[in-house]
C-alpha cells in the first residue's frame, strides 16, 4: 500500500509518520497492491485531527477522528476504516447467499412512453466480478450497476436489485 502524508496544516514528528504508515500497512490483508492511502494531519485550537482516505480499485474508505493526541486520532481513524470494511464484507455476504445470482433473467414488457432523456451520464466500468458489482451497487446505494464482468470476458453486465429478493444480472452478447 502506498501511504501519502499531508502535514501541511500543522507540526507533526518523524515518530507519528512512522507510526501511522505502520498502522496502515497493517491494512494491506484487506487491499490489493494498487491501494493509497492519503492521510491529512491537522491542528485547530489544540484538537488535532487525522483524516484517512484509502482508495483500492473502485472501493474508498475514508474517516476522520478528533482527539487531543495525534497518535490516538491516527488510531480511531484506522480503526473506523476496518470497522467499515468489515461492515461492507458481511453485507456483502449477508446478501449474496446461494443462488443470489441467477442466470437466466426473462424481461418485462416494458410500456411505450412519451417521455424524452432528460439525463445522460458517461463513467469509465473497470473490470471486476459480479460480487464486487453487487457490494459497489450497495455502497453507492443504487438499485443497479453496469460494470465489466471479468467472469464473462469482460462483458458489459448491469447486476441489480430484484424485488422478490436477491440479486439478477443482465449480460450482453
Amino acid at each position: 500500500m502506498k501511504v501519502n502524508i499531508d502535514k501541511r496544516r500543522c507540526e507533526v514528528d518523524d515518530q507519528v509518520i512512522a507510526a501511522a504508515t505502520k498502522k496502515l500497512n497493517k491494512l494491506d490483508a484487506f487491499f490489493y497492491d494498487d491501494a493509497v492511502a492519503d492521510v491529512k494531519f491537522s491542528e485547530l485550537r489544540g484538537i488535532k485531527t487525522a483524516e484517512v482516505t484509502v482508495r483500492s480499485g473502485s472501493m474508498t474508505y475514508r474517516a476522520e477522528s478528533k482527539k487531543g493526541d495525534m497518535y490516538a486520532a491516527m488510531d480511531d481513524s484506522v480503526d473506523a476504516i476496518v470497522r467499515q470494511i468489515r461492515k461492507n464484507k458481511t453485507r456483502l455476504e449477508r446478501k449474496l447467499k446461494e443462488g443470489a445470482f441467477e442466470r437466466s433473467v426473462a424481461a418485462d414488457p416494458v410500456p411505450e412512453q412519451d417521455d424524452v432523456v432528460v439525463r445522460r451520464k458517461r463513467f469509465a466500468m473497470k473490470p471486476m466480478s459480479e460480487e464486487e458489482a453487487a457490494l459497489k451497487m450497495e455502497l453507492l446505494n443504487h438499485n443497479f450497476y453496469m460494470f465489466r464482468n471479468t467472469d464473462a470476458d469482460d462483458r458489459v453486465c448491469v447486476v441489480y436489485k430484484r424485488e422478490a429478493g436477491g440479486y439478477g444480472v443482465i449480460e450482453s452478447e
